[in-house]
């Protein structure tokens, strides 16, 4: 099976051996994000919400490299450190889908690359 590699440079970089995202058969794997804003090359952690933020502009950023948006995205996997974080993760991250939210899990887990708060992973197809 063929597939392509997808990059953004408005994203971060892969911090290890993966890529933003591959795409497969019409459908874009994007690797999980966390609140690294590109541009500055420093972690947003303000808030949770802007770090909700800045993951949600770096899955667009890529989904936008593939020709794509919010509305082609099918499932999503959320990462937390706190659950207690719960409420206003979920505030944030619905105000990118305004119809038509995808299936999605969250899961709470002890510890995230650079030891930040949130990572969103997700799949969209074309």
């Amino acid at each position: 099976m063929a597939h392509t590699i997808i990059n953004s440079p408005k994203a971060p970089a892969p911090i290890g051996p993966y890529s933003q995202a591959t795409m497969a058969n019409g459908i874009l794997y994007v690797s999980g994000q966390i609140p690294l804003n590109q541009e500055t090359g420093e972690l947003v952690s303000s808030s949770i919400e802007e770090e909700t933020h800045m993951v949600m502009k770096n899955l667009q950023f890529i989904l936008a490299e593939a020709g794509m948006n919010f509305s082609n995205v099918v499932k999503c996997s959320i990462f937390v450190k706190d659950l207690n974080n719960f409420g206003k993760i979920n505030e944030t991250y619905g105000s990118y889908f305004s119809s038509n939210p995808p299936a999605r899990e969250t899961v709470e887990v002890s510890r995230l690359p650079k030891d930040v708060n949130v990572e969103i992973s997700c799949i969209a197809v074309k």
